[in-house]
């Protein structure tokens, strides 16, 4: 969608914010929302198309923050790193908002924040940085940085506060987009798949370097699943405008494509559609719990960066699934254990295990229940109680 930037200005600002990713423009919208319904605000600052909407003045687009991997942040490096100082002494001088409000992107806006509070901005975080996941020696840089962290997990506020650090648990915006009630054949209908048999979902991740990673042993597993179940259909959803999805269709034999559909997009409704789902671990483990779906979570990476990852998580799991239910309630095959008999066999469990699937509906149900809060409602008034003071 075209936008004209807005120019850097004197007029006074009310709140500031920066969003990264479609995403992090929701669910920043989702709190301004609710924000500006009982007052006049001026609002500026990185900004998607939600945003603008509602007012906020984009001073850059959300999308110059939107850069991924290693390579791409180091090209992208001195443009970020001059937008951010030009930020910082534009907050900080005549044009000092109330309040600032970063969403996500904690490598750019925790520095961000550190430099605006150190003048006397109050800030607030949305989204914490999954100090739980790896790199648990951040909760220092966030407790220097933020006033307030916004929390999308219920277990994240306790870390904080051992470390002295005010945060509120929200909710995760995505609860409230997940039906209570799942109908696979009518999802299957929808993307015009076979309505009869078993489906089972596999998503090798939404990265070039975990589908090279973890792509062939899925297609592997799956393979060796076949031997078992000769009459088991396959999904796999890809990112839209990607070349993931002709990457990932070279790595199925020709003789599988019949059997195997590939889909842009629409990832919530193959998981919604399948009998149990293999993929990689991430936001997307997430989503598959809230579709109560039985799943085997894996994850493969380069052996160095797996080597410099190794024990720096405060949990024992990683798939979010597992830390919510607080055991592991689901399979997680990492590394060397991912091989493609492993998966298979855990896959053939996750299918075909009856009681193993009701087990997990309960459990799956109850934490989506626990996710589903007023995100925007309570963001709002947490930043508004900022804002004041």
């Amino acid at each position: 969608m075209a936008y004209t930037r807005t120019p850097y200005s004197t007029q006074p600002v009310d709140l500031a914010i920066a969003v990264g990713e479609a995403s992090g423009d929701w669910i920043g919208a989702l709190a301004i929302e609710h924000l500006i319904q009982t007052q006049t605000l001026s609002m500026e600052g990185i900004a998607g198309p939600k945003l603008r909407d509602l007012g906020v003045k984009p001073l850059h687009g959300s999308e110059e923050l939107s850069v991924r991997g290693y390579v791409e942040v180091l090209r992208h490096l001195p443009r970020l790193l001059k937008m951010r100082r030009n930020l910082i002494q534009h907050w900080s001088t005549a044009n000092r908002p109330k309040v600032f409000v970063g969403v996500d992107a904690p490598d750019f806006n925790l520095n961000l924040e550190l430099a605006l509070r150190e003048t006397g901005v109050p800030t607030v975080h949305v989204v914490c940085p999954s100090i739980w996941a790896w790199r648990m020696e951040r909760i220092h840089k966030i407790k220097a940085a933020c006033s307030h962290v916004l929390c999308i997990f219920p277990f994240e506020p306790e870390i904080l506060a051992k470390e002295g650090i005010s945060a509120t648990y929200i909710g995760h915006p995505m609860a409230a987009l997940v039906p209570e009630t799942i109908d696979p054949i009518a999802y299957r209908a929808g993307l015009g798949l076979q309505r009869e048999g078993q489906l089972l979902a596999v998503l090798p991740g939404s990265r070039g370097a975990e589908v090279k990673h973890i792509g062939p042993a899925f297609v592997q597993a799956c393979i060796e699943l076949l031997k078992q179940k000769p009459d088991l259909r396959f999904v796999t959803p890809m990112p839209p405008a990607s070349k993931l999805l002709d990457m990932f269709r070279t790595m199925i034999p020709v003789q599988l494509l019949d059997r195997w559909t590939l889909i842009e997009g629409k990832s919530h409704e193959c998981m919604a559609a399948a009998d149990a789902v293999m993929l990689a671990s991430g936001t997307a483990t997430l989503e598959a719990m809230m579709y109560r779906k039985p799943m085997v979570i894996a994850y493969k990476m380069p052996w160095l960066s797996y080597q410099m990852m190794k024990g720096k998580g405060y949990q024992p799991y990683v798939g979010l699934p597992n830390i919510l239910v607080n055991e592991f309630a689901v399979p997680e095959l990492l590394q060397d254990r991912a091989t493609p008999t492993a998966l298979a066999n855990e896959a053939l469990f996750q299918l075909d295990n009856d009681a193993n699937r009701d087990r997990l509906q309960t459990a799956f149900a109850e934490q989506h229940q626990r996710l589903l809060k007023p995100s925007g409602e309570i963001a709002s008034r947490v930043i508004q109680q900022v804002m004041n003071g």
